[in-house]
């Protein structure tokens, strides 16, 4: 089963609730929260305390995608109200470490790689994930374009799946819209995140709709 997870990244932020409440009412199956610190990325976005105001929101699955460095900092403060806690390959020396923690709190637990990430360097974790989100574009900004060259990378990481972990999630992120989807489902992907394509013209709902006949 495909699930769309629109980024709240692309919402208005002076209506978060709201947006989060629509989210649920016109079919999202998970919200995507960019968690942004600054310094991994050159953005700053959401903290803790306003996710969990707008938790009371909304029962969608929260995936709380943290692009911040030392992440193993603010794991447990994150897990108290996200369902996947999702780190960077490339911001935590101690893997295992840290995808054990966010387990050993009772929650999923998801691995991000860069664009310029070889797969192969994740493939020893595969089997403890319960989620890989492969970045079709580079972390940091919303409305970016797709990265051609990822799609090759969703494939790698779906025969790693198939290999040894067949109910793992497969996530993009990045440059998503109606024109390219099929073809990230297609490479292996069944977790899409969506931002300015569903947020653009303040009609979440058609585009929700657009996206998911798209599939």
């Amino acid at each position: 089963m495909i699930k769309l997870a629109p980024s709240i990244l692309s919402a208005d932020f002076s209506r978060l609730g709201e947006e989060v409440e629509n989210l649920e009412k016109f079919g999202a199956d998970i919200v995507h929260i960019d968690v942004m610190d600054g310094k991994f990325v050159p953005n700053i976005t959401f903290g803790n305390t306003i996710i969990k105001d707008i938790r009371k929101r909304c029962k969608l699955q929260f995936d709380i995608h943290l692009m911040i460095e030392e992440p193993q900092r603010f794991i447990e403060d994150f897990a108290k109200f996200g369902d996947i806690i999702t780190i960077h390959y490339e911001s935590d020396r101690h893997l295992d470490r840290a995808v054990n923690y966010i387990k050993s709190l009772g929650k999923k637990a998801g691995l991000a790689i860069n664009p310029a990430t070889p797969v192969n360097n994740i493939q020893h974790l595969i089997k403890e994930l319960d989620l890989v989100l492969i970045m079709t574009v580079n972390p940091g900004f919303g409305g970016q374009s797709f990265i051609p060259y990822t799609l090759d990378k969703i494939k790698e990481v779906k025969a790693l799946s198939n290999k040894y972990n067949p109910n793992l999630l497969i996530e993009v992120d990045g440059g998503i819209s109606s024109d390219n989807i099929k073809q990230v489902i297609d490479a292996g992907a069944n977790v899409i995140v969506a931002g300015s394509s569903v947020f653009k013209d303040n009609n979440m709902e058609a585009n929700i709709k657009k996206l998911k006949e798209s599939f």
